[in-house]
């Protein structure tokens, strides 16, 4: 196994790690809308949010030695399945014609720092 750490994102204020490698997959942590360089949250509307969730995860995959076209599956927490739409409608812009398998969790309140929006992935790795 072989654990990432990247400066490009929002290093882990717990006991976990962005990602792990292990046999030619990246298992990713869960990726909140954190700006990585000053740790300020991106809240501004729920379509920003999980732009920058996707992000987040694009910025782990890249150190990994992958990219979003190899995400094989996605696990999505929002707190509002009424948000759904939206954050869908981001997602498939993301994801463009790739369409990995995914399950959608609501979570029917916040999540950790007040956020609307966490996403972890499986992606395959070069």
């Amino acid at each position: 196994m072989k654990t990432i750490a990247t400066d490009n994102a929002l290093k882990p204020a717990g006991h976990y790690s962005q990602a792990i490698i292990h046999n030619g997959l990246i298992y990713t942590s869960g990726q909140f809308a954190f700006d990585a360089d000053t740790g300020e949250k991106h809240q501004e509307s729920i379509e920003e949010e999980t732009r920058h969730v996707l992000k987040n995860l694009e910025l782990v995959l890249k150190e990994a030695g992958s990219c979003k076209e190899k995400v094989i599956k996605t696990t999505l927490y929002i707190s509002d399945i009424a948000l759904w739409a939206e954050v869908n409608r981001v997602y498939a812009e993301f994801f463009g014609d790739h369409k990995p398998v995914r399950s959608v969790v609501p979570t029917h309140g916040d999540l950790h720092f007040g956020f609307h929006v966490e996403l972890e992935a499986v992606a395959a790795i070069d």
